[in-house]
């Protein structure tokens, strides 16, 4: 990999910001010491299965239990003290859905929790369960957007007009500016359902505490103090009677930053009961009632100039939203996004856009690292490609005519987004140079001695990172984001606690924090703790999504610092017999006259030895909480050019990525080697959206991917060696110009590799590949379309022409 800063950052302390120092939590993992929700031990504690339902939609016409396992079981009827969830949204055409936490009167998705049953052991409970019977009345099925627009009755949720969650609009200038064009492209594109699938599915261990009379869930969730407002309203129980504890987490990447009706049920058992109960998902629930991510439908029309020049952008979304919308953020989150983000790094002025989420018989759907940016930057670099294809250009070319240029920075873009600093033309510049594209193309001229089919692919994207109060509220989420907390505390030997409200599930934060700290106070990092996780113990914050952790939290960690940092040097100078501005900062102390002080000896004075202290001391102390967030809190927006370069087999449709290279710029980077790493796993999972990752369904909702066997995922030998190169432009409006980038690596790689083989079949006439997953079958068919006289107008990618697209 090559490193540098293009913008003349100064050199990172040896562990402050920018040093790429090695994860302080990777220790107990690597040593296999950390501490899981599965490794928990407590007596009597009693293990939970759920009897699903196998049917997509359907009354409950009645359910049997057997008595030997009645006591055992749970039903909804017995949960009257429990309410639904529902996810209220204040867009002006949303209607609303609740979710009980076992299926009432009907269910609608096979895998929604029917029957909760516990006993000793998970298999004693699965077999209890097996003692239940259900019978069911089969309703009408709405297996995909189609079907479930269609429907005219018997909606999905009862009192609903329609099966439309939301609409929503966007129209600037279209119409004037469309008029304008010389080139009319029009594409179809689509994107498969997933699941997130990471290392530990959900899991939740819930018990009452008799001596704090408190309700405790340890949770795998990324958002533990949003958990515990839900589970006390859900229970009746005041907030403090509630304490949320996330401890390790084994990924998450969205899928656990909404309330889970598994979170709910087994709090209630432990509330019910006074004891301890324990839920672990596993791999078959995930990928069936888990299954509820990036489905995506795309119609665009792009109205451009000779040159490819973008005048208009009109597109018509549909988001498969499945059954239910989830807490907190609604289903409005999606198309949201989708509306909002579709027009990415370019700047044109006219814009039409109506995007409508519809409730199917699937899961509901959750976010997924990237939130709806990996399928607009799907279409919209698939339309990128067309353009260029239609007015006879090189794709990078189109591109550098449309992309916005760094001096009109900062700029607001068509959908009011502002992007705050960057230079969007020099990264992709900088991509081609690293790809070698001028090399490509002459190898691809000579062709390939065992007849596979070279293709060169492009892509440049924003991801809007840590945005605020206004962007939520907007969205109409229940729950609106507004001051991060950070509390840091000077221990009385030198050391420093942190206590955040975010939670670290792989982001590294333990280290992050600890570099933002030492940046500050000078204290060494193996002496700096990072809590969080923890409602009990740390300051609220909403929680760890949206690419925000390290802006918000991380922001407030910076200025409780410098807060802080003046009661220490007033502290250091008295001991001293110096004035603060005659101290210099070193390591872990400071220095005047030729003597020194150490962050222990102001420590000593404070909580030992109060003697020592100035008169006017600070009564506050060493001990600091401050709220944080950006100057401008509509996020700040990283941005990378991702570039890869492909050989696809004609014969076997098979694709083998030859070369990938990432040009990012997440503004300063705390950490390079973090910002490495969440880039490549990011990349990772683009890859299995890109080629191998779908829950397919069947006519009757069934999904037909429900092993690891069906549900393909890339392993090492599918992801190659990546190559990245940064710039840093800072943020104005962040502690130290950062930015968040958190799910940038997921979002281009489909576009990037969909626009790579369809270069490399571009000489063989194939039609144009638009939907995900790119597998050898569609590889072949678009070859054989191609040949029947399907050429590069497909309207959806080959093996799915006859479907209709959704209508809005």
């Amino acid at each position: 990999m090559t490193h540098s800063g293009e913008h003349g950052q100064a050199p990172a302390k040896p562990e402050g910001v920018g040093a790429r120092v090695p994860r302080k939590e990777d220790i107990r993992h690597l040593h296999g010491k950390g501490h899981f929700v599965a490794d928990m031990a407590m007596p009597g504690l009693s293990e939970v299965a759920f009897l699903r339902s196998p049917l997509a939609h359907a009354r409950i016409a009645a359910v049997r239990v057997d008595d030997s396992v009645r006591a055992f079981t749970v039903l909804r009827a017995d949960m009257a003290d429990a309410s639904d969830i529902v996810a209220d949204s204040t867009l002006p055409t949303y209607q609303s859905s609740a979710q009980p936490p076992l299926a009432c009167g009907k269910v609608r998705f096979v895998g929604e929790p029917v029957a909760m049953v516990f006993a000793a052991t998970r298999a004693e409970a699965e077999d209890y369960a097996e003692a239940i019977e259900v019978d069911y009345e089969d309703l009408p099925v709405y297996a995909d957007v189609a079907a479930a627009q269609a429907a005219t009755g018997e909606f999905v949720h009862p009192g609903w007009k329609n099966n439309v969650f939301v609409t929503l609009n966007a129209d600037r200038d279209f119409d004037a500016l469309a008029a304008q064009a010389d080139v009319v492209v029009h594409r179809r594109m689509r994107l498969a359902r997933q699941c997130m699938v990471p290392m530990e599915g959900k899991a939740v261990l819930a018990y009452w505490d008799h001596q704090a009379d408190q309700l405790v869930v340890y949770s795998a969730t990324q958002v533990p103090h949003m958990i515990r407002t839900i589970l006390a309203e859900c229970l009746g129980l005041d907030q403090g009677r509630v304490r949320v504890i996330s401890p390790d987490v084994g990924g998450a990447f969205g899928y656990k930053c909404v309330l889970q009706q598994e979170e709910l049920c087994v709090a209630w058992l432990a509330k019910t009961y006074r004891r301890p109960f324990r839920f672990i998902e596993d791999r078959r629930e995930h990928l069936t009632a888990g299954a509820n991510s990036r489905e995506h439908h795309y119609e665009l029309t792009a109205y451009a100039d000779r040159r490819g020049k973008l005048l208009a952008l009109d597109a018509r979304i549909a988001i498969d939203g499945g059954a239910y919308s989830v807490w907190p953020f609604t289903i409005g989150l999606e198309p949201g996004q989708a509306v909002g983000n579709l027009p990415g790094p370019y700047a044109f002025r006219g814009y039409r856009c109506v995007t409508q989420a519809v409730a199917t018989n699937k899961p509901g759907f959750v976010p997924y690292r990237g939130v709806a940016r990996t399928g607009v930057c799907f279409a919209m670099e698939l339309m990128m490609d067309a353009i260029a294809r239609e007015v006879g250009r090189e794709p990078w070319e189109v591109r550098l005519e449309n992309l916005v240029k760094p001096e009109q920075m900062p700029y607001v873009n068509v959908t009011n987004k502002h992007l705050d600093s960057g230079d969007y033309p020099a990264s992709l510049r900088k991509a081609l140079e690293m790809i070698d594209a001028p090399a490509v193309r002459a190898r691809q001229r000579l062709g390939e001695p065992d007849g596979r089919r070279i293709g060169l692919g492009v892509a440049t994207y924003t991801e809007q990172a840590a945005h605020g109060t206004s962007v939520f509220a907007a969205w109409g989420t229940p729950v609106i984001p507004g001051f991060d907390q950070a509390t840091v505390r000077i221990t009385p030997d030198g050391g420093l606690e942190i206590r955040v409200g975010v939670h670290s599930h792989g982001q590294g934060m333990e280290t992050t924090f600890a570099q933002i700290a030492n940046e500050i106070l000078g204290i060494p990092i193996n002496r700096i703790k990072v809590l969080h996780g923890d409602t009990g113990q740390t300051p609220f914050s909403t929680g760890t999504y949206a690419s925000r952790s390290l802006v918000m939290s991380g922001g407030a960690v910076s200025q409780a610092c410098k807060r802080l940092l003046p009661r220490v040097v007033h502290i250091a100078g008295h001991l001293l017999g110096a004035e603060a501005d005659q101290l210099s900062l070193r390591e872990d102390g400071f220095a005047a006259g030729g003597q020194t002080v150490s962050i222990k000896d102001v420590a000593d004075a404070w909580y030992l030895r109060p003697h020592r202290l100035p008169a006017d001391v600070d009564p506050a102390g060493l001990e600091v909480t401050v709220g944080y967030k950006p100057k401008v809190d509509t996020g700040c927006f990283t941005y990378a050019s991702h570039a890869a370069t492909v050989a696809v087999d004609p014969a076997t449709g098979g694709v083998e990525i030859l070369d990938y290279v990432v040009v990012e710029d997440c503004g300063t980077m705390i950490n390079p080697m973090v910002v490495e790493g969440q880039t490549i796993g990011g990349i990772a999972q683009g890859i299995g959206t890109a080629f191998y990752e779908e829950t397919p369904y069947d006519a009757n909702g069934q999904p037909l991917a429900s092993t690891l066997a069906d549900y393909m995922l890339p392993g090492a030998t599918e992801v190659p060696h990546i190559r990245m190169h940064h710039f840093e432009t800072p943020s104005p409006h962040t502690e130290f110009g950062a930015k968040g980038m958190g799910e940038g690596g997921a979002i281009a790689p489909p576009a990037v590799l969909f626009n790579a083989v369809n270069d490399a079949l571009r000489s063989l006439g194939a039609a144009e590949l638009a939907e995900t997953p790119l597998t050898p079958h569609r590889v072949l068919q678009a070859i054989a379309q191609g040949r029947r006289g399907g050429g590069n107008e497909a309207a959806l990618a080959a093996g799915h022409q006859a479907e209709p697209a959704p209508a809005i």
